[in-house]
């Protein structure tokens, strides 16, 4: 019953925008946790970034000042802001949520998962 959607993925050049979209169907996002994850061909899955259910963000360094995460619990939304992106951004982008185990962008603290949506950055 409970469904992740992810979206807004798309081809951006060095340097652009992208925003991604996350519907959570099922239950309310009060008590919950989302986060970003990635992974590119060949790698590892990594976290990004999440919010807490009181609204605290964790980023990973090598995004740290350059992706922003909000969410909209009404909406039951979560929002992905991404600028300055790079080459090395491009992956595949999972939402993922879970009951609130504290700030983590650890996957296995996350319980329900969207089927990604491509991040490709390239001149």
């Amino acid at each position: 019953q409970v469904q992740v959607v992810e979206s807004g993925g798309g081809l951006v050049q060095p340097g652009g925008s992208l925003r991604l979209s996350c519907v959570i169907s099922g239950f309310p996002l009060d008590y919950y946790a989302i986060g970003w994850f990635r992974q590119a061909p060949g790698k590892e899955r990594e976290g990004v970034i999440c919010i807490s259910s009181d609204g605290s963000t964790y980023s990973r360094d090598s995004v740290k000042g350059r992706f922003t995460i909000s969410r909209d619990n009404a909406k039951n939304t979560v929002y992905l802001q991404m600028n300055s992106l790079k080459p090395e951004d491009t992956a595949l982008y999972y939402c993922a949520t879970g009951i609130d185990r504290g700030l983590s962008v650890v996957a296995d603290h996350y319980d329900y998962w969207g089927q990604g949506t491509q991040v490709t950055v390239s001149s």
